[in-house]
């Protein structure tokens, strides 16, 4: 087995031109569509989260001077993380969903392809 043969071969898979396939161009199309609905969701939840638990902070008296304004603002805090808490899944789902509509034709188009030669 000569190892530097496969070495020197491995090397220049790295630096020669690739082909894009039509599988890698769909698969790039599905995070496309995908990861934008996806970030949005984990931000928006990890702020809602924040906010949630600062409120809690607030209106347990962790911060604060502990005084009824603070313990008012903690509520109300509490409640606007909570809020988006909630509409988390429903606004991915929403996002998902146009980003999906919007890109559908390209997809069926290039899957279509794909099976078309697939089965040839």
């Amino acid at each position: 087995m000569n190892t530097d043969k496969i070495y020197a071969e491995s090397i220049a898979n790295e630096y020669s031109k690739k082909e894009t396939s039509k599988v890698v161009a769909l698969k790039k199309l599905d995070r496309t569509v995908k990861l934008p609905a996806l970030v949005f969701a984990y931000a928006f939840g990890i702020a809602s989260a924040l906010l949630l638990g600062a409120g809690m902070c607030f209106a347990m008296k962790v911060l604060g001077d502990g005084g009824t304004p603070f313990t008012v603002l903690g509520v109300a805090l509490g409640a606007l993380g909570l809020a988006g808490a909630c509409v988390d899944y429903p606004l991915y789902k929403k996002l998902l969903n146009s980003r999906k509509e919007r890109y559908a034709g390209d997809i069926v188009r290039l899957a279509a392809e794909i099976t078309a030669q697939s089965e040839e």
